[in-house]
């Protein structure tokens, strides 16, 4: 039977201005327990510790406050959920919160509250990175089962650009119990995210929505989603196969009695396992079993001189640009290896997965024949790593395996154990039998491995090839896992070696290649790939075939050199500050700013409007303009041009919301527009900024609600300003929508950070 959780706390706690909803654990334990013991007698199984917001960023006496929210909680005689929310902070390289230490805020909490309760439910998560370090806190910490709960906008994507599918992919590698959405939509807009989690998860689903969306009335948020309309609406939900419902904001212990009346009698119904073998990185997924996939092989100091020097300089641009390099020719995934005996493996491939995650959105294959060098790289890793690799020898799947339980990932399984590695394909098939069978006894289901028969060249026995392809595609075939093969292995030794992996290649694709380690860059490979697709009824209208063929301009990475609009949009800082430099020994400062930097901005947000970039693309690109704009603001300086803008913005998120997520964003992408930006920070008073705007004289004010419980500030403010004032306000927030935005008198409304670029662009524009 369908679980139900309780509703709403802090719209419940009608909350003053400056309340944190945590503190009062403490200091008024009635006024909490007052709504636990009310969503007890509207049925609710599950209640919900007010903990959510308590981390040690907001508050000195976390685990007395998580403590006491676990008691209260718990004296109402049900089930008990520690309540895990996002820190308000976005981790690096995005924000400035190291990854570590949110997965050291977030142990804090769960050590405090693991005792006396039931789940541990990490809600409200917008960003897989900062969901992954929750999951780890509560797996290091607790035995407790682990409910993890996103919020995903209109577009079905998180704030940091990861679908559906793509989350749902990392939590199951992560090995959480159940997974689903809350606040953010209204049950309708619920229904068809659910149906999308239900094609691809096995797991049991969790679905919380708000009481619609919120409006304004007499100064006080309420929700336009009656008990009677959101039980209606969860019951099509419940239908739809679900395992646990409960409300978020606006819900109320009415909303949780009707729907816990309309759909206590519908049967729980988890999804059917899935079989999909599907790698991510914080954006995308690949699957691997239909379409064949290209992992880039291209990272990687075998046989080249540039990237090992790069290495030993600990020099990241080189990895960047041959990832930037392989993304653009067609790459899917790329291997990322780093293995020189001279260099600390352990640190240069965190640092290198992190440098190329802080540019490139493919999924990445972890490369290591170091157990911590790959531990290490995992659990930065934001997504469902590729691992290459373990293979049949008793020492290598006991150090393995359990890294893959407990970070997630796609596993590349070696056909060699203690023997070595069998001449006949029946040899190497025995070894993929006892890989499979001993990862299930970690708990790994063969849906998370795939099997690499491996490539010997031909030049030392002229089966070799034949006896891989056998393999490939009994493995394929008969066991029904997805294989990779090395593919110039084949022709090590031999001249001409692209016309041997060429052919090699498409023998394999034949025989049932799920992913071949090519070079990208070789057009005969790429030609025989695109083919093949053809061939085989993986491209429609030839489409890719013809656009790939079109494009025949070869690329070395190694002699890659951007102009600045590249740079910018590609995100790299470094390029972005030379080319800078180089451009302003010819062309005037404010031309390079006009005719260089706004437009790859221009460029880079527009593929954010249109969902073809996302946040991380975005903020990265921002960085690299800033990059460009403090050279051009030094030359200026030395000069003696330099003037400050007289566009001038104040931005602040309002009295009693001390998140600052969505102010940082707009704050980056309006100051790198050339926009004079005025952050008065988070939690700010209504006269505080009232008296910035009449000391500066600003004519536009930017104001920013991540709580519903502050917007009623964001209207006190904007009344205060206007009153006072001729300057206009623009506000933003997940809890804001424009309608709500025009009933508490706000100028404009930004669903976005890009859409207020565009706003201030055209309000400055007007005014000019």
């Amino acid at each position: 039977m369908i679980r139900f959780f309780d509703g709403g706390m802090g719209s419940m706690l009608n909350l003053s201005a400056g309340e944190l909803p945590e503190q009062l654990n403490i200091t008024e334990p009635e006024r909490v327990f007052a709504v636990h013991k009310a969503y007890c007698e509207a049925g609710a199984e599950f209640i919900t510790a007010n903990t959510f917001g308590a981390n040690s960023l907001k508050y000195d006496n976390v685990s007395e406050i998580v403590k006491a929210g676990v008691a209260l909680a718990g004296k109402a005689g049900k089930l008990v959920a520690l309540d895990i929310g996002p820190t308000g902070k976005l981790l690096k390289p995005m924000g400035d919160l190291d990854f570590e230490r949110a997965v050291s805020l977030f142990s804090e909490v769960v050590i405090a509250g693991k005792d006396g309760s039931d789940v541990v439910l990490i809600e409200t998560m917008s960003d897989t990175y900062e969901l992954k370090a929750a999951v780890l806190a509560a797996k290091e910490n607790c035995d407790l089962p682990i409910i993890s709960s996103m919020i995903f906008d209109e577009n079905g994507r998180l704030l940091t650009g990861a679908d559906v599918k793509t989350a749902s992919a990392m939590l199951e590698g992560l090995g959480v119990d159940c997974i689903g959405f809350n606040c953010g939509l209204g049950p309708k807009q619920m229904i068809g995210l659910v149906k999308e989690l239900r094609e691809c998860t096995s797991l049991p689903i969790i679905v919380m929505p708000n009481a619609g969306l919120p409006e304004s009335v007499n100064g006080k948020t309420v929700y336009n989603v009656s008990p009677k309309e959101f039980a209606e609406d969860m019951a099509e939900i419940a239908k739809l196969g679900v395992s646990v419902l409960g409300g978020c904001c606006g819900t109320t212990p009415e909303h949780i009695k009707s729907m816990i009346s309309l759909c206590k009698g519908i049967e729980d119904n988890v999804p059917e396992k899935k079989n999909a073998t599907v790698v991510t990185s914080y954006s995308c997924s690949v699957e691997l079993g239909g379409k064949p996939v290209i992992i880039g092989e291209r990272i990687n100091p075998t046989g080249k001189k540039l990237f090992k020097e790069a290495l030993r300089n600990n020099d990241m641009d080189y990895a960047v640009k041959e990832g930037l390099a392989q993304q653009e020719k067609g790459a899917h995934i790329l291997d990322v290896n780093v293995g020189l005996p001279e260099i600390d493996e352990v640190e240069i491939l965190s640092q290198t997965v992190y440098n190329l995650q802080s540019v490139l959105p493919l999924p990445l294959q972890l490369d290591s024949s170091d157990p911590q060098a790959l531990e290490k790289a995992m659990r930065l890793y934001n997504g469902k790593a590729m691992i290459n690799s373990v293979n049949g020898k008793k020492s290598s799947m006991e150090q393995i395996f359990p890294l893959v339980k407990k970070y997630g990932g796609v596993l590349v399984c070696l056909c060699l154990d203690e023997s070595g590695i069998p001449e006949t394909a029946q040899g190497r098939i025995n070894i993929a039998k006892k890989i499979i069978s001993a990862a299930k006894k970690y708990g790994i289901d063969k849906k998370d491995l795939v099997i690499d028969a491996l490539t010997m060249t031909i030049s030392t026995n002229k089966d070799n090839a034949k006896e891989t392809l056998k393999a490939v595609n009994y493995i394929r075939n008969e066991l029904g896992v997805a294989t990779v093969l090395g593919v110039s292995n084949i022709s090590f030794g031999l001249p001409k070696r692209d016309a041997v992996n060429t052919a090699f290649f498409t023998l394999a694709l034949a025989n049932g290649l799920s992913a071949g380690i090519i070079n990208p860059l070789s057009e005969p490979m790429m030609n025989a790939y695109y083919s093949f697709n053809a061939l085989n009824g993986y491209d429609d209208n030839c489409t890719d075939y013809i656009n790939s063929v079109m494009d025949t301009q070869p690329h070395q990475a190694e002699k890659t050199s951007y102009d600045l609009k590249t740079a910018i949009i590609k995100g790299m800082k470094e390029d972005a500050g030379a080319c800078a430099k180089k451009l302003l020994k010819e062309h005037k400062a404010l031309d390079v700013i006009n005719e260089y930097i706004i437009p790859a901005l221009d460029t880079v947000g527009d593929g954010f409007e249109k969902n073809k970039l996302f946040l991380p693309q975005l903020l990265m690109s921002a960085d690299s303009a800033k990059e460009a704009f403090d050279v051009i603001k030094g030359h200026l300086l030395l000069s003696g041009e330099d003037k400050k803008s007289e566009n001038k913005i104040i931005i602040a998120t309002v009295e009693g919301d001390i998140h600052d997520i969505g102010k940082n964003i707009v704050k980056v992408l309006l100051s790198n527009y050339g926009f004079d930006v005025i952050d008065l920070g988070k939690d700010v008073k209504c006269e505080k900024v009232l008296e910035e705007a009449v000391r500066q004289n600003v004519s536009l004010v930017a104001l920013s609600a991540l709580m519903t419980t502050t917007v009623p500030n964001m209207e006190r403010t904007i009344e205060l300003i206007h009153r006072n004032t001729n300057a206009k306000v623009l506000v933003g927030g997940a809890v804001l929508t424009k309608s709500y935005a025009d009933m508490i008198g706000a100028d404009y409304y930004a669903k976005d950070a890009m859409e207020s670029v565009r706003i201030a662009k055209e309000f400055f524009g007007g005014k000019e």
